[in-house]
This record gives C-alpha cells, sequence and structure tokens, in this order.
C-alpha cells in the first residue's frame, strides 16, 4: 500500500509573519504587498500565537468612526485559536481539516516552530499531482 504524502511536500517554506505589536494598518499593507490572505502571528522566539486573516482585517472598517481609522495592533485583531498542523501530516487529513475550520491556510509547525504553511490551493495540487503519478482519473 502506498504512503500517502505528507504535507511537508507540498508546503510553502516562505512563510509571511507578522508581530503582535504590528500596527493594524501597516498589517493590512503588509498581506496587500505579500498577496496573502492572512500570515502567521509570531512571537519573538518564532512561536505561531495567532494569525491574522483578511477576514480580521475587515474588523477594522467595521471600528471606524466617521472615516476615522481605527487604531490597534495586530494582537488587537488576530485570531489566538489557530489550528496548526505537523508536516508529517498526510495532505489528505489535512483537506479534511480545511472542510471543519474557514481558515484557508494552516500553519506547519515543528518543535514549537513555524516550519511552513499549507493552503487549500496546495492541498488541490497535491491531490491532482498525486491522481496523476497514479493514473486515476
Amino acid at each position: 500500500m502506498a504512503m500517502l504524502p505528507p504535507v511537508r511536500d507540498y508546503m510553502d517554506t516562505d512563510v509571511p509573519t507578522m508581530s503582535p505589536h504590528t500596527d493594524i494598518l501597516d498589517a493590512i499593507d503588509f498581506l496587500i504587498e505579500k498577496h496573502v490572505t492572512g500570515a502567521p502571528v509570531v512571537d519573538h522566539e518564532g512561536t505561531v500565537i495567532g494569525i491574522l486573516t483578511e477576514k480580521d482585517c475587515l474588523m477594522v472598517l467595521a471600528m471606524g468612526h466617521n472615516a476615522d481609522a481605527p487604531a490597534g495592533r495586530v494582537e488587537d485583531f488576530m485570531r489566538t485559536n489557530v489550528v496548526t498542523i505537523p508536516p508529517r501530516m498526510n495532505i489528505y487529513y489535512a483537506a479534511g481539516l480545511f472542510l471543519h475550520h474557514e481558515f484557508r491556510r494552516l500553519p506547519v509547525v515543528e518543535n514549537g516552530k513555524l516550519v511552513g504553511a499549507i493552503t487549500r490551493f496546495d492541498i488541490l495540487k497535491a491531490v491532482s499531482a498525486n491522481h496523476k503519478l497514479a493514473g486515476v482519473r
């Protein structure tokens, strides 16, 4: 029986991260510049302590008053209930996690440190590649 491919084979290892102390408006600019819909928030040791997504950033608009930009830092808007996965998890199990959580990306953590991230799109690419290898259509 063939081994199911692990997340490590398809994850992105160049993951943009941000500090919880970053100004929220700078964080929005960061997401736009990096062309990502969210980014893990890490402490000074590289431990994932949260995630900031485009949806979280919409709260910035909701909190504005009379066209004044709201103030705050990433830690004021980030989610702390982050689902992380190990790099050895198989991609099919990771796909199931995406069905149970609204996140578009899952931080990949090993020994407590961020080593990558996998997105829904990465999972689709993995499934496609594995079906082509197996000759299944």
